[in-house]
């Protein structure tokens, strides 16, 4: 299998044929810089390898990767484009978990905060800790999830993802453990063809600190993966998939391109594809795109 390194970095400047060429070479890779194609420049480029990287010759990439705040990954270089996203939303589109935003207006945060980021770890399980942070708002004012959505800020990088590939003809999906009245809003304004999320319960006005089952956690997601392949015919290996989270692993264990974006420790340990210096644009330029064919919002 022919193989591709992808360099990129949100840092203007950091990314050149020369440092890419230095990071290949600690790994004792002997790259053509020749045949190095710019795809933003002075933000990211690719090459073809003359060789197959291991997975220790991939762990030094990233760590001479990181230590120049540089993203360095390698995919197959056939069929980098994908038909199909899906996108996970807390800490991936948006730049906050949005139930911890909540939390902080409603002064539970102290709460609420320490049950997320164990969750995201892997630690809890996603379902009984989404249980016991809700429950912590019940009788609170429904108008929370309004006052979170004025605050919400898009990741880099969110929109142009989105419609570049929506005009590249691929289905583009925000699946999230989040909340229907977040993930719709947040998906209309950026752009996806539609998303799934958790349907949280309100009554007169007040949150019931609950919301319908099943919850939509990791293997829903990977379920929603399988059956917009399905839809789509097309195989998994067709479709990519970002996130940040350990309720994100399964869908991108599953997906051509899994992507872990700023993940958890979990995500980094065991995903390959990593965008740690890079915004959400880092998947178009895993997929090949240049800038010249992005679609900003």
């Amino acid at each position: 299998m022919h193989q591709t390194a992808v360099f990129s970095s949100s840092t203007r400047g950091s990314v050149t044929a020369e440092i890419a060429s230095g990071i290949l070479g600690a790994a004792g890779i002997d790259a053509d810089l020749a045949a190095v194609r710019v795809l933003d420049e002075a933000h990211a480029l690719d090459l073809p390898l003359p060789e197959t990287v291991d997975v220790d010759g991939m762990a030094t990439l990233r760590a001479r990767g990181d230590l120049q705040g540089i993203d360095a990954n390698i995919v197959p270089s056939e069929g980098r484009r994908k038909q199909l996203l899906i996108a996970d939303m807390d800490s991936t589109v948006i730049t906050s978990e949005s139930l911890d935003d909540m939390a902080r207006l409603a002064g539970i945060a102290d709460d609420i905060l320490p049950i997320t980021t164990r969750a995201m770890r892997g630690e809890l399980d996603f379902e009984q800790a989404l249980d016991a942070r809700l429950a912590l708002f019940a009788g609170k004012p429904a108008s929370l999830v309004d006052e979170a959505l004025a605050e919400v800020e898009f990741s880099g990088g969110a929109t142009t993802l989105v419609r570049t590939m929506r005009a590249a003809g691929a289905s583009c999906y925000l699946v999230s453990g989040g909340f229907t009245v977040i993930t719709a809003p947040v998906a209309e304004r950026c752009g996806f063809t539609g998303t799934h999320a958790n349907h949280l319960e309100i009554e007169g006005g007040k949150l019931l600190g609950k919301v319908r089952k099943p919850v939509l956690d990791s293997g829903a997601k990977a379920r929603y993966l399988a059956h917009y392949c399905a839809e789509l015919g097309i195989a998994p290996a067709e479709a990519a998939c970002i996130g940040d989270g350990a309720n994100d692993l399964d869908m991108l264990e599953a997906a051509g391109f899994g992507v872990a974006f700023h993940g958890k420790p979990l995500l980094r340990e065991k995903i390959p594809l990593q965008l740690n210096h890079t915004d959400l644009t880092g998947l178009l330029y895993l997929q090949g795109y240049t800038a010249d064919a992005f679609i900003s919002g």
